[in-house]
């Protein structure tokens, strides 16, 4: 697959003035710069996260009133039941907010919905569970914002709704005693990408605030919001980033049981974890509970204690497992269906639809689909009578409000600008897929399906050096928003040592230098085919800077991107 490079030099009066202000190599305050930092003191939080930085919760619309209800509750000694979605951000919101308020509080109870047979959100099943159950006020965490009707129905029933979601709200907001979302169009809340998890936090910190409660209590629980904001792929930004700051150091250090059961499974125990890691290993095990059987069973992990935690732990690694080969059945399929079809190869967008998909499964299969074809995908499959579907865009595009271009085709839709879920009758796909490609082919920019290398600043080999590597790493926790910078080299050439490496020789394993610097090894992951381009002259590369270890020694290395033929200035 082919790249497209893209290089904007940031403000050169800014980084001027934040070099001056900082005394640090330019280059760091171009990438400054380019987070949106320009100040002493905007850096100096930046690379020393305080929770102190945290925004006052009752900044959010309708905590004041959240508080009070949930306060009133707990007075008056009703039954309060804690309901999330089945994925990570849901199962991760519900074990926070039931596990803090159960120090604090006995009668309450969790609810998590059944993928299959209630769906995504809110479910009628549920309030009906709850009336049977006494329960008179729903805190609804990573759900609810569109849940007009199902809020009305539970209102009849004389149970009231807290909601904490993120996600976009409707044209009409849900009649609950409070609706905290920071993407809310009259909020006024400085942070507006909060996960669901985090909107939950918020909640938590505010009853702190009220009811005296030392907020050391709840940071107890920081590692759960950072797996929440890990795996719903939330700019690490702002707030967010903070908490995964803080929730990595808990992990890394003093992770709760169910966590470190599962890093155990995982085989990473005692590894310096990062971002990266808690969404490769740690997100699809949470999820795969949800995924194959019930959320139920990660919420009961994440509360877990001692040997309890460990016999959970080993139990969803095994229905990981199960996923994968379902998953990975699944996207050789789909990808043939497109390979064996001519029509298809040439569209702008991917749907496809086979009922005897795993509903668990589609959105994972999307992600792989797209990133195969590059372009908008969804993938369906049969569910209750219905069609059900899972969405994802490449980067730049919104699928969301594609989605919405085609509503009159589907029963309901919600999600984000780059992941979506949706629901139709099966009569409607025709329809729906001839009015989705014509949507997005007339509204993508053609550069948006060719995938984007996004590069940070240019980075001359002989300004490496281990100074340089260690102030990089200050600038993680890494994520959406704040990436492992990517830098860029301009005629380069090979010391003769480059060469192909592995079982098929797919990798590159490159030996560089530049105007006269020193030596740099590198690894070019599935860029073998370009060793020519090495061998040819001078060439460009985009890299990251990494640390290779063997036989116990580190050194920098070049973890390169792409190459191509070095093109003159």
């Amino acid at each position: 697959m082919e790249y497209r490079w893209t290089y904007t030099p940031a403000n050169q009066q800014k980084v001027q003035i934040l070099y001056e202000a900082l005394k640090v190599n330019k280059v760091i305050c171009e990438l400054l710069i380019k987070r949106g930092i320009t100040t002493f003191d905007e850096a100096k939080n930046f690379f020393r996260p305080s929770l102190s930085h945290l925004h006052n919760p009752f900044l959010l619309k309708d905590m004041k009133a959240a508080i009070e209800r949930l306060n009133a509750a707990i007075q008056a000694e009703e039954r309060i039941m804690i309901y999330g979605d089945y994925d990570v951000d849901g199962t991760t919101s519900v074990a926070l907010v039931y596990g803090f308020l159960k120090e604090h509080y006995p009668n309450l109870i969790y609810y998590i919905p059944d993928r299959y047979k209630e769906g995504y959100g809110v479910s009628y099943q549920s309030i009906d569970f709850a009336q049977k159950e006494g329960i008179s006020l729903i805190i609804a965490l990573d759900c609810g914002i569109k849940a007009i009707e199902k809020i009305d129905y539970a209102a009849e029933k004389g149970i009231d709704y807290i909601i904490c979601d993120h996600h976009r709200p409707g044209d009409n907001l849900p009649k609950a005693v409070a609706v905290l979302d920071a993407k809310r169009t009259d909020n006024t809340y400085p942070y507006d990408d909060l996960c669901g998890c985090g909107v939950g936090f918020k909640l938590l910190q505010a009853f702190c605030q009220t009811n005296d409660i030392p907020f050391s209590k709840l940071e107890n629980y920081i590692d759960l919001v950072m797996v929440a904001i890990a795996s719903d792929i939330v700019p690490i930004t702002g707030e967010n980033r903070t908490i995964a700051y803080y929730g990595l150091q808990k992990l890394n250090n003093q992770p709760r049981p169910g966590l470190e059961a599962l890093l155990n499974v995982s085989q990473m125990e005692g590894k310096a974890l990062s971002i990266t890691d808690v969404v490769f290993t740690i997100g699809p095990r949470i999820n795969a509970a949800g995924r194959l059987e019930s959320g139920n069973k990660a919420v009961s992990l994440l509360l877990a204690e001692g040997a309890e935690a460990a016999m959970q732990a080993t139990y969803i690694d095994k229905n990981n497992q199960t996923r994968r080969n379902i998953d990975k059945s699944m996207t050789q399929e789909a990808i043939a269906m497109i390979a064996e079809n001519s029509v298809e190869i040439n569209k702008k967008t991917t749907v496809l639809y086979q009922p005897h998909w795993h509903k668990g499964v589609i959105g994972i299969v999307a992600s792989r689909v797209m990133e195969t074809y590059y372009r908008p995908t969804i993938i369906l499959t049969q569910s209750n009578g219905k069609v059900a579907g899972s969405a994802r865009s490449v980067r730049g595009f919104d699928v969301y409000e594609a989605i919405n271009a085609c509503s009159d085709c589907l029963i309901q839709f919600g999600g984000h600008k780059y992941a979506a879920g949706l629901t139709m009758q099966e009569e409607m796909i025709p329809a729906f897929i001839q009015k989705f490609e014509q949507v997005v082919q007339s509204t993508i920019p053609p550069d948006l399906l060719i995938p984007e290398i996004k590069i940070d600043a240019e980075l001359p080999l002989n300004k490496i050096t281990d100074k340089f590597y260690n102030i990089i790493q200050q600038m993680a926790p890494f994520g959406p928003s704040n990436m492992r910078p990517v830098f860029i080299a301009k005629g380069v050439e090979d010391t003769g040592w480059s060469k192909t490496v592995g079982a098929t020789n797919s990798h590159l394993k490159l030996s560089v230098k530049q105007n006269g610097s020193q030596n740099f090894s590198g690894i070019a992951f599935n860029l073998g085919h370009k060793l020519p381009i090495v061998q040819n002259g001078l060439f460009d590369i985009c890299y990251q800077l990494d640390i290779n270890e063997w036989q116990g020694k580190k050194s920098l290395q070049l973890k390169v991107k792409d190459v191509r033929e070095h093109e003159k200035s």
